[in-house]
């Protein structure tokens, strides 16, 4: 079955385009022009991506996006119509995960949408192997306890609560405890898609988790930042 992906823009133009090529590449492909339609689309489609453009008419991108990841874990692709940082932060804050500044080619989003699919099929190959989830060992770093099975990280004995890019970063660094790690490294694993795009990206999430995990933020002691490389984490 192809995988069912849901676009939504409302100009019609540039919506027709995009479903084009996505349906030309192989996708099944269904629209929405506004938030609301958007979120039903959603909810009874229940696509394997969304690619949703920050304004839209209505309730605009930032708002779908947070209701649709309070939802489902339906990965997103935001398009936001001006190279600006605040609409990246933002988009990223409400559960974006990943973002494509307009004008953008037809050949960079469908490696965006090839990549990010790619990704969600390997992590339910992951989980539905031979019809069983194995169970994983508890990991300790002081008063930070990660549960690989409950999917829970807890703070002195508190869960935190992380957004799923957030938990997956400070597994990730967690398991590379005492080694530095790129933010190319980073974004190519816990991203899963190839280095396009901004580094700043990882810088956000970092920062988001210091706010959480770091006694003082500003001098951090877990999440070590290492000049013109990436991250260390400390346990």
């Amino acid at each position: 079955m192809p995988e069912k992906i849901l676009v939504v823009d409302d100009e019609p133009a540039l919506l027709e385009t995009v479903a084009y090529n996505l349906k030309n590449a192989g996708y099944e492909v269904i629209t929405a022009s506004d938030g609301l339609s958007a979120l039903e689309a959603a909810r009874q489609q229940a696509p394997e991506l969304v690619i949703l453009d920050i304004m839209l008419p209505g309730m605009d991108g930032f708002e779908v996006c947070r209701v649709l990841r309070q939802e489902m874990t339906t990965p997103v692709l935001m398009l936001t119509a001006r190279d600006d940082e605040i609409d990246r932060v933002v988009g990223l804050e409400v559960g974006a995960d990943d973002y494509l500044t307009k004008p953008f080619s037809m050949r960079e989003l469908l490696a965006r949408v090839k990549a990010m699919l790619r990704r969600v099929r390997l992590i339910r190959e992951e989980m539905d192997s031979e019809g069983i989830v194995q169970s994983q060992k508890v990991s300790k770093f002081d008063d930070l306890v990660i549960n690989p099975d409950r999917h829970e990280i807890s703070l002195r004995g508190e869960p935190l609560a992380l957004k799923p890019k957030e938990y997956e970063l400070l597994v990730f660094l967690t398991q590379h405890r005492g080694h530095v790690v790129s933010r190319e490294n980073i974004l190519e694993t816990v991203w899963g898609w190839e280095y396009i795009g901004d580094s700043r990206t990882v810088d956000v999430h970092i920062r988001w988790l210091r706010e959480k995990v770091e006694v003082d933020p500003a001098s951090p002691t877990r999440i070590i930042t290492i000049r013109g490389v990436g991250y260390r984490f400390e346990g």
